[in-house]
């Protein structure tokens, strides 16, 4: 639900007749809770803010959060608890187990099938369809999802476990999660009943000792309708090992153990930064390798660390650039290209891609694969990843920078020529300029007295001598019309990145070529973090028609997309999937029209 970014509507605060009813609400919700933990939970004078905020669906969510983190948040007057209350008190819904690879899927919007799900000796906690469930990572206690189970313990066991498990509400690292101190799961070791079964999990395929399942919410589970929730996309699923090739992964393992013992220890002795340093590198050599090809290039860098180096990632690490010393993945990318491994340019502005790759230079051909992967499958890796890769579109904010003409009216609030900021920024430094100055019409306050200043900001040389008063909205809206626009794009994973001018929308058109046949033609894909020859493809594959990547006439170092027939309507439809607001999209209005029906 919160694996795209959500647009927050208002934040206030909570007073205290709102908390008693929180609290009353919370424990009606989770009667496992005691009078202390629900007090601990819902502080009497501590901060507490209720935001409203919309999806990337736009359904209506109410979040309360806590000075650090947001702790609940309610659908259709349903309360359920984020990763962080879950952190604090683990035991407040049954558990479920998942294999480590699977969190990626889950954080990325898949809901968890069957077979990803571990089947504990102890058995499962028996719950209905409909239970609010934590989902938890083999040999770690800490929830990293909440979800809502799609059928009763004993109809999982009767399908064999096969099919839908959980529909997933939110997960540790969505952006919910990301709303808070982005904090990492603490390590909560697993319930044991017994020392040695706990000795034996380490041979065995199944851990003897995991107790997903507590007393604290299996009295009473909290049930969710499923049929209510239009949360996750029907052919979303997370794909897992199969427990043969985990056996032999496993068994792998058990027998390197001695062999590995020193090098592990080397590792121990890195610090943090110095592990994720390591692991850039590794996923970087093994995706130049095995999944990149010259045929790929010019490859977004984006497109690069997405689909190519995190498919690269062993199992149970994950890669995380603010981690590394390099903090962001440009300047890993720089450090690379100062070892003449590849080559980085802006084709397009703000949005850099790799241009040219030396498969030649001794670190790429002293490489080795590490095991567990190999070359042979690799590319075959690297296709299914991309198809399983969610792409997001990018956050797009309008902003403003403030010209020569307007510094007067925003030298006060501490601005000069150049500074940028959003249309909330320049409203509140408008308004907070307007009562400092006592400009507020005494006699009607939806008017503001124009000064010299506001004058030979706002207003042109015709309307000096006439105009006196201007309406707020009227004195808003001509204060952003004569500041420069700008916008401010976020990819995810990225730093945000501030360009001149309103940003230019996905172009489509249609054209008509030799023999009177039509071909449709996409520009500006780049800019929205979409690779051209990706597209290109996937569309090849929907429609069964030629595609072609050309330069896009007048425009330098700009590439189109060009494919027979008018497709606008399956482009349309791909591109309003991947969430890219239509707004941005240019030309849907070609898509040809439907016969009716006679």
């Amino acid at each position: 639900m919160f694996c795209k970014a959500f647009r927050v509507k208002a934040s206030t605060a909570i007073k205290g007749s709102d908390r008693r009813k929180l609290r009353a609400d919370v424990a009606a919700a989770f009667p496992g809770l005691s009078a202390e933990q629900l007090v601990e939970l819902i502080p009497n004078k501590e901060e507490l803010n209720v935001i409203r905020i919309y999806t990337h669906k736009g359904e209506a969510v109410t979040v309360y959060a806590d000075s650090r983190n947001p702790i609940l948040f309610e659908i259709e007057k349903a309360l359920y608890p984020t990763v962080y209350t879950l952190w604090v008190y683990p035991d407040l819904l049954p558990a479920f187990s998942t294999w480590p690879p699977v969190l990626q899927k889950l954080a990325g919007g898949a809901d968890l099938m069957l077979p990803g799900v571990v089947v504990p000796s102890s058995g499962f906690p028996q719950v209905e369809r409909g239970t609010l469930c934590a989902v938890t990572l083999l040999g770690n206690r800490a929830p990293v999802a909440v979800a809502a189970a799609a059928m009763s313990t004993a109809e999982m066991l009767a399908a064999g476990m096969k099919g839908k498990g959980f529909a997933v509400l939110h997960t540790y690292m969505d952006h919910l999660w990301e709303y808070g101190d982005k904090s990492p799961p603490p390590t909560l070791a697993p319930l044991a009943a017994d020392p040695a079964e706990k000795e034996n999990a380490e041979d065995e395929e199944e851990v003897e000792g995991k107790k997903p399942g507590n007393s604290v919410s299996t009295d009473t589970p909290q049930h969710v309708d499923i049929g209510d929730l239009s949360l996750k996309e029907q052919n979303s699923c997370a794909i897992v090992m199969g427990k043969e090739e985990l056996n032999e992964n496993r068994a792998a393992e058990t027998a390197e153990d001695d062999s590995t013992g020193a090098q592990q220890d080397a590792e121990d002795s890195r610090t943090p930064q110095e592990q994720m340093d390591v692991l850039f590198n590794q996923c970087f050599f093994h995706a130049l390798k095995c999944k990149v090809k010259k045929s790929d290039l010019p490859l977004l860098t984006s497109t690069f660390l997405r689909s190519h180096m995190f498919s690269c990632c062993p199992a149970g690490q994950q890669l995380d650039i603010k981690k590394s010393s390099y903090k962001k993945f440009s300047k890993f990318l720089q450090s690379m290209q100062h070892q003449k491994i590849l080559q980085v340019k802006e084709l397009t502005k703000g949005v850099e891609s790799i241009v040219e790759v030396d498969w030649k230079h001794p670190d790429i051909k002293a490489f080795a694969v590490p095991e567990g992967f190999s070359s042979a499958s690799a590319a075959q890796d690297s296709k299914s990843e991309d198809r399983e890769q969610a792409y997001r579109a990018p956050e797009i904010i309008p902003m403003y920078g403030v010209s020569a003409k307007m510094v007067p009216l925003f030298q006060d609030s501490g601005h000069r020529k150049g500074s940028i900021l959003s249309g909330s920024e320049v409203r509140n430094i408008i308004i907070n300029y307007v009562k400092t100055n006592e400009l507020v019409d005494e006699t009607n306050k939806n008017f503001v007295k124009v000064n010299a200043i506001l004058c030979d900001c706002l207003l042109d040389k015709s309307e000096q001598d006439e105009v006196s008063h201007l309406k707020w909205d009227d004195l808003v809206s001509r204060c952003l019309e004569r500041l420069q626009p700008l916008h401010q794009v976020t990819f995810f994973g990225q730093e945000p990145i501030v360009r001149k001018g309103n940003i230019e929308p996905i172009d489509i058109t249609t054209a008509q070529r030799s023999s009177n046949k039509k071909v449709t033609i996409i520009k500006n894909l780049e800019l929205y973090g979409l690779d051209p020859q990706c597209v290109a493809n996937i569309l090849q594959q929907k429609v069964q028609a030629s595609t072609t990547i050309t330069p896009v006439p007048g425009a330098k170092d700009r590439v189109q997309v060009q494919i027979q027939g008018n497709q606008v309507h399956h482009l349309a439809k791909m591109l309003l999937e991947y969430q890219l607001p239509r707004k941005y999209i240019q030309g849907l209005e070609k898509a040809p029209k439907l016969g009716r029906k006679k």
